[in-house]
């Protein structure tokens, strides 16, 4: 990986945690909406801890879909070399049968 590539992908992954703290910001302000009781204090209280849970949920989301994501590499790079090998082994065979089919023609 390149730097470029390693500073797109570190920019990247900035603009989607700024995005997921905005979405869990305007949820927590949704969810303390209703609850007029609320002294501001408090809701500020509920609507942080909201916010905090609702980006531990993605970080914790992001997390799997990253190991699933590496555990179906391996599989589809294993499918890969043993198909490679199954390609290969039977153009060898092509190739010795033709070859024995020409050492009989011209013998």
């Amino acid at each position: 990986m390149s730097v470029t590539d390693k500073f797109l992908n570190d920019i990247e992954g900035h603009l989607l945690l700024a995005a997921t703290r905005e979405e869990g910001r305007t949820a927590a302000a949704r969810f303390s909406a209703p609850l007029h009781w609320l002294t501001d204090a408090q809701r500020g209280e509920v609507e942080r801890r909201f916010e905090a849970e609702y980006l531990a949920l993605a970080r914790d989301s992001w997390q799997r879909t990253a190991e699933r994501a590496g555990s179906l590499r391996a599989e589809y790079e294993a499918a890969y070399r043993h198909l490679r090998r199954r390609l290969l082994a039977g153009w060898l065979l092509t190739c010795a049968a033709a070859l024995g089919v020409l050492v009989v023609c011209l013998a």
